[in-house]
């Protein structure tokens, strides 16, 4: 598994210590929506290991950050560059897409 795991405690270090973007799916285990994505961001998370750092926020066990950031659904993903929130895109996107958003940002 190439995406890692973030907690409350540790979220806003993991954004601001990253010298690459980063991509933060706000999750939880019983999100079907969720399930399915899953399995795109760990291939890119392979696929832009150089460029692109990807974070796991599981909602349930970690609700301070999604309340801080206002997270009404899930899957939300939040891509943080030099720990600012620049972009954010709620619900399962297919791997082309998710790409090219990803993309706009690098």
């Amino acid at each position: 598994m190439v995406t890692k795991i973030t907690l409350d405690s540790s979220f806003t270090e993991d954004i601001s210590s990253s010298d690459t973007l980063v991509l933060v799916d706000f999750w939880a285990e019983w999100c079907g929506p969720c399930k399915q994505i899953g399995p795109i961001l760990e291939e890119l998370s392979n696929e832009k290991k150089d460029s692109l750092n990807i974070l796991k926020l599981n909602i349930d066990e970690n609700p301070l950050t999604p309340q801080k950031y206002g997270v009404k659904g899930i899957p939300t993903l939040m891509i943080f560059k030099n720990g600012n929130l620049v972009d954010t895109k709620i619900g399962s996107l297919p791997k082309s897409s998710l790409n090219e958003w990803i993309d706009s940002h690098l």
